[in-house]
């Protein structure tokens, strides 16, 4: 999306509307070839596993007793998640996504939808090609219904007819987006049992980079963050979600996207004006070795149900 809708990031094309849903069209296709390939020659002597790596933060509905909120917050689930995960899955994009870009590409006068189809040999070449789905995840937004009017310039932030918030009390220890909301990745990972018959998962990324610039002990917000996020996955495997590992992000500062190396969000500091770039343990390091020590809580008091 910010690749090919938007131009923020490379390769800059601001194809609006139809761009991002072209490549990730590719992406998918692609994805289920590389599987069928891996399947039909290297299964049988490696025995390893080909899976996907999705990102999507959780949507929750502003109004939970409000319908039009509750069909939002889905709304905001499947254009993230849903959009390569459906697919690989269930055979086939989303019912809504279908339903809202062809209704909208249908008002600007298209001939055709905006999304692409899936051929009747493609749905069934797709379907089931992830022996694992890896989970990237960082924060929450509420979700409400808003109807976009009408635009000639079509987007894929216009086509869901929904807005996003967020709560000011939520902690925000890192960048701006980025909202510590703990309970919404457990309410991720039960949807995605439900929705997708309750895959294996790995958790590829998870975490928060610091605002303030500093070596070593000034990350209690990751910390934190690390707790509340890991308890809330101890909570999901308690409710049946198969969840078999968890990487946190990162384990170095890096390059982040169009931030560059301004966005930290590594457990160990780098000191990238340093021609050596040598690397300093954050207090997080401390905590985060206790917990894989003992593969959870060292102490069990801080795991609340």
């Amino acid at each position: 999306e910010k690749g090919y809708e938007t131009g923020e990031h490379a390769p800059g094309l601001k194809l609006g509307g139809c761009g991002a849903y072209k490549a990730a069209h590719h992406i998918i296709k692609t994805h289920a070839k590389v599987w069928h390939s891996y399947n039909n020659t290297w299964r049988r002597e490696q025995r390893g596993m080909v899976g996907i790596s999705l990102t999507s933060g959780w949507g929750e509905p502003v109004d939970p007793h409000s319908q039009t909120d509750r069909d939002a917050a889905e709304r905001y689930i499947q254009f993230h998640l849903g959009w390569f995960a459906n697919p690989i899955y269930r055979g086939d994009y989303p019912e809504v996504m279908k339903n809202y870009v062809g209704r909208k590409s249908a008002q600007q006068g298209l001939g055709t939808s905006r999304l692409p189809t899936f051929s009747v040999q493609e749905k069934t070449y797709i379907k089931g090609t992830s022996d694992f789905l890896g989970i990237g995840h960082f924060t929450t937004r509420y979700v409400l219904q808003k109807n976009f009017p009408f635009l000639q310039v079509s987007s894929y932030h216009t086509d869901h007819d929904l807005a996003e918030l967020v709560d000011p009390n939520w902690p925000a220890p890192g960048p701006k987006w980025l909202y510590s909301v703990p309970w919404g990745f457990r309410r991720l990972l039960n949807f995605i049992k439900t929705q997708y018959g309750n895959p294996l998962i790995y958790v590829t990324e998870n975490g928060v980079s610091e605002t303030v610039q500093c070596p070593q002990l000034c990350d209690e917000g990751r910390i934190q963050y690390l707790k509340g996020y890991i308890n809330e996955i101890l909570k999901a495997l308690n409710d049946g979600v198969n969840v078999r590992g968890y990487t946190a992000w990162s384990l170095l500062d890096k390059f982040e996207w169009n931030k560059g190396f301004s966005e930290r969000f590594g457990l160990y500091h780098i000191d990238f004006k340093n021609k050596n770039k040598p690397r300093y343990p954050k207090a997080s390091v401390d905590y985060y070795k206790k917990i894989i020590s003992a593969n959870g809580f060292p102490n069990p008091r801080e795991v609340m149900s």
